[in-house]
């Protein structure tokens, strides 16, 4: 294969920021929209909360007199980190203009990142509730980071590789690697860690406001206009990047290397073909499951840990 020269790459990047920051908010619109036919129900359209961000623009920001810097600043960090994650994972094709540096760690760091001034707003804001969520969300994220990036090192010890555009090149040019058990085990830890870091159900239910329950929504129940717009602009490009890592870390074909013309228009309708299939499984299971009582959140997030030990372990076993 061509390696795509520097300019190409800086294209590439741009060109995935672009993708994941404008096709974010129709992901979630698709998840709804399905959850609500599931359920009986007609439901918005998918592009509904591309409005609902306009409507929050338009409104003035009410901000609490008790927050400081933090909580005005942290809306913007959120965003610039998913924009940055979004040159660096393998979007639309493998090698973007941080490729180079497109480690696991790095991108771990960059959601870190983001969790860590949305925990501080929430403590910042003076809320009981959002000093609630902080807790929460950062015991949620001490369980399901090490989690991530030990199912992807099962992957770097097949590949050779820690780079995730490495990992999905060595994959998708051997598919026979994905018939390893290793990499199902990996899958299922990699699925259970995007609900909890996500959000989603059985973790957290992002449609509901219920006290007792909310997690991401207690920490941003202080936010108004466009701060809130931003904030749920950064979740949904947070998905989108959970659920592109998952199909493009384990089912890594069609992937082109650099922006090549044809090449690059099959991988993205390759892309949203994957993305569209997921979504619906995430619907469906989102539809039957209930969502956990909140002591029962680190068993399974133990257990998703445990599945990616295991697929650790049997790629050392079963080489």
């Amino acid at each position: 294969m061509i390696e795509p020269g520097l300019g190409g790459s800086v294209a590439a990047a741009l060109a995935q920021a672009l993708l994941v920051a404008l096709a974010a908010p129709l992901l979630v619109g698709l998840v709804r929209t399905v959850k609500a036919r599931l359920s009986g129900r007609r439901g918005s359209d998918p592009w509904q909360p591309y409005a609902d961000l306009v409507k929050l623009l338009r409104k003035d920001a009410v901000i609490s007199t008790t927050t400081s810097w933090v909580f005005r600043l942290t809306p913007f960090v959120l965003v610039a980190s998913m924009l940055v994650a979004a040159t660096v994972v393998p979007v639309l094709v493998t090698r973007p203009a941080l490729s180079f540096a497109g480690g696991i760690v790095l991108l771990m760091y960059l959601f870190m990142l983001g969790t860590f001034f949305l925990a501080l707003a929430g403590l910042d804001s003076g809320s009981a509730f959002g000093g609630m969520g902080s807790s929460r969300e950062v015991a949620v994220a001490a369980l399901a980071e090490p989690t991530v990036m030990l199912a992807v090192f099962a992957l770097a010890l097949r590949t050779g590789t820690t780079n995730l555009g490495g990992v999905a090149e060595r994959l998708g040019g051997e598919p026979a690697m994905a018939a390893h058990p290793g990499h199902l085990l990996a899958f299922l830890a990699f699925f259970i860690v995007m609900l909890a870091e996500t959000g989603r159900l059985p973790v957290d239910n992002p449609a509901t406001h219920l006290e007792l329950t909310m997690i991401h929504e207690a920490m941003i129940l202080e936010y108004s206009g466009p701060y809130l717009a931003m904030i749920e602009w950064a979740s949904a490009m947070k998905l989108f990047l959970f659920m592109t890592l998952l199909i493009n870390l384990f089912v890594p074909w069609w992937i082109p290397v650099g922006p090549a013309g044809v090449g690059l228009l099959l991988g993205l309708l390759a892309l949203a073909g994957k993305l569209v299939a997921l979504a619906c499984v995430l619907a469906v299971l989102e539809t039957v499951m209930a969502k956990l009582r909140l002591f029962r959140v680190p068993e399974l997030l133990a257990g998703s840990f445990a599945l990616a030990l295991l697929s650790v372990a049997s790629v050392v076993l079963l080489k």
